[in-house]
């Protein structure tokens, strides 16, 4: 009797450390298969973020380039506006600094 009992507890125990082996396997596997979950989630949420900031970021090159754009045009009205005051001016004073070239050149003094 005493050499069934101990075959029975050792069967016990075999059996017992295989259900062990499988829960630490499951275990295992689920850890497994969470990380991948969470890596493959991650790598989602990457791409998403890269795709809004490179979005965002052509957004604001077009604007910049536009407004280049009207700047440049801008600027070169105001530079032709001045330029049209400038010779309005010029026109203005040309015949008094004539006048007062030829009267400076002609005066001779003793």
């Amino acid at each position: 009797m005493d050499a069934s009992r101990r075959q029975s507890g050792i069967q016990q125990l075999l059996a017992a450390e295989q259900e062990a082996q499988q829960i630490v396997n499951a275990a295992r596997a689920a850890k497994s298969a969470r990380l991948r979950q969470a890596k493959e989630e991650a790598e989602r949420e990457i791409a998403e973020y890269r795709a809004q900031m490179e979005a965002e970021f052509q957004r604001k090159v077009a604007e910049s380039s536009g407004d280049s754009g009207a700047n440049v045009k801008r600027l070169e009205q105001e530079t032709s506006e001045k330029i049209a005051q400038l010779d309005q001016q010029a026109a203005s004073i040309s015949p008094e600094v004539i006048q007062m070239l030829l009267r400076h050149v002609t005066t001779v003094r003793n």
